[in-house]
């Protein structure tokens, strides 16, 4: 089962004056990296968020933002009575000094900084909301997990025709690869002949053997295609694995890639370098797809 690097997952719940909010983004990435975004009061569990992200996910570049939203509570607003008598002596002084009469007005003090504030924080538990958030969590990580497995499906349907495409033309190389040490021979002989009818010069069969004998050995690419059969075969069967196989399709994706340019190199023979282009095309392919694969 193949899963894509890239997603997204959201999932929501509203218990009683709690709102809590999960989304999770994914980029392709060679490693895990895990990036949280949350309220400051909340910033304690980044740690088990990550555990269950990891738990979850193996490659790629994990965006989590986890919102949670709680309703006001009468509690949650307290007046600072410290600061409020502070600033009374400060100004009942002022006026003192400066012989100015009049009441203080409370609605002015009460707009002091300090005088009034939230204690809206101080009142969160997150050993409490956790247990709440924890399901949410692991509902945004299903979504994600199935939209990346959706993607992970189409990415496999192109991987497979790719395959078949580099099989295909692999078979019509290895029924041609016999026939280029004949043709070279054949050609070899005919320009020897050529070259040497008119000065009466007889050529020595065995330096013709010798001669022959040397560029097939140069030429000679039925290893690579063996090798590269047996890297398709092992690349098909990474698709099928339980687990996403990426780093092992991106392994097998370089080997083919550097047998196929070796066939490149040692062939000599124009119909199989069209072949051997064709094949390089597929395996371009192939690495730009495994790149997204986890």
């Amino acid at each position: 089962m193949l899963l894509s690097m890239t997603g997204f997952g959201e999932a929501r719940h509203q218990q009683d004056a709690l709102a809590i909010g999960v989304e999770i983004r994914t980029l392709n990435n060679r490693y895990l990296k895990v990036s949280i975004r949350c309220a400051e009061a909340y910033s304690c569990l980044e740690s088990q968020i990550e555990q269950v992200v990891r738990r979850a996910l193996h490659r790629g570049t994990v965006h989590l933002a986890l919102r949670v939203d709680r309703q006001p509570a009468p509690d949650d607003y307290r007046l600072n009575t410290t600061a409020l008598e502070s600033f009374i002596d400060q100004l009942r002084a002022f006026q003192q000094q400066h012989g100015i009469e009049g009441e203080l007005p409370l609605g002015s003090l009460l707009a002091f900084p300090g005088v009034v504030g939230e204690g809206r924080e101080a009142g969160i538990s997150t050993a409490e909301d956790w247990p709440i958030i924890r399901p949410v969590l692991d509902q945004a990580l299903e979504r994600l997990q199935a939209m990346r497995t959706e993607e992970g499906r189409s990415m496999r349907e192109d991987l497979v025709a790719q395959c078949k495409t580099i099989e295909a033309e692999l078979q019509s190389i290895a029924g041609r690869a016999p026939g280029v040490v004949t043709a070279y021979r054949d050609r070899l002989q005919d320009r020897v002949k050529n070259l040497l009818k008119e000065m009466d010069v007889q050529v020595d069969a065995k330096d013709l053997i010798r001669e022959v004998s040397i560029f097939a050995e140069r030429g000679d690419i039925a290893e690579e295609i063996v090798r590269l059969h047996s890297h398709l075969e092992q690349f098909d069967a990474a698709l099928d694995e339980t687990q996403s196989m990426g780093r092992k399709l991106e392994f097998l994706s370089q080997e083919m890639f550097r047998e196929i340019n070796t066939i490149g190199s040692k062939a000599n023979d124009v119909v199989i370098t069209q072949h051997v282009v064709e094949i390089k095309g597929a395996i371009e392919r192939i690495r730009e797809l495994v790149q997204n694969i986890e």
